[in-house]
């Protein structure tokens, strides 16, 4: 199986997430899918096969199938472009229809997707000094003016906003309890937040549900973030 390792989100040809990227006749098999993927070892692998007038795609990280990955779509909507033009190729996934439009600029492929419909749901107090617990963090070093919530742009995170830059910047967390933690809320990543200014904020995703300590950069988590500071008036 042909597989291309693409990196979304970076700058100036540099950083970002690197994702894989596999377009073919038809989708594989579920277990040839997560087998790839484990053995690519990124965060997500993207699988796309025509269908229709666009393309059937689904996700897999090294452990698991996820709903929606941003990064991924991102890498996928540059090979796309590579492959077959310029323009907006509508995506059939597990659970939602979008798209991506692939654009060339100064020889290099990029793209710009349209997410999921965002949505999202106060959390639980139960739930929160557990969530807390796992990063070593407590509720003073939360940020009071964002409440914490379980966001969703295609795929469930938990948004845990942090009031000092130091508090992200120190994150850590033993893997297999945050894995067992997020496996139990079917969370992707917990979007662990801090916010600069009203226009910049800072962000950092575990990802051990799914079996990568972290995700470098999250375009399914900032969809659901975007939407819920939209939708709060934040």
């Amino acid at each position: 199986m042909d597989v291309q390792r693409i990196a979304a989100f970076t700058k100036d040809g540099q950083g970002g997430n690197p994702a894989g990227v596999s377009i073919a006749d038809a989708l594989p098999a579920e277990p040839e899918m997560q087998r790839v993927a484990a053995e690519v070892g990124y965060s997500e692998t993207a699988f796309a096969a025509r269908q229709g007038a666009g393309f059937r795609v689904r996700y897999f990280a090294p452990e698991a199938e996820v709903p929606f990955c941003g990064h991924a779509t991102i890498a996928l909507g540059s090979a796309l472009g590579a492959q077959f033009g310029a323009g907006e190729y509508p995506l059939t996934l597990n659970d939602a229809d979008i798209s991506v439009l692939a654009y060339e600029e100064d020889g290099h492929w990029g793209a710009r997707l349209t997410s999921p419909e965002t949505s999202h749901t106060p959390l639980e107090p139960v739930d929160l000094p557990e969530a807390l617990g796992i990063f070593g963090l407590t509720l003073g070093d939360l940020d009071p003016t964002i409440p914490p919530a379980r966001i969703n742009a295609g795929a469930e995170h938990l948004l845990l906003p942090l009031a000092s830059h130091a508090a992200l910047q120190s994150m850590e967390y033993e893997f297999d309890i945050g894995a067992r933690f997020m496996q139990a809320q079917e969370l992707v990543t917990v979007n662990l937040i801090w916010r600069e200014t009203s226009r910049r904020i800072h962000s950092r995703n575990p990802f051990a549900g799914h079996g990568v300590y972290e995700d470098p950069a999250t375009g399914a988590a900032a969809a659901a973030l975007a939407g819920y500071l939209r939708d709060t008036g934040l």
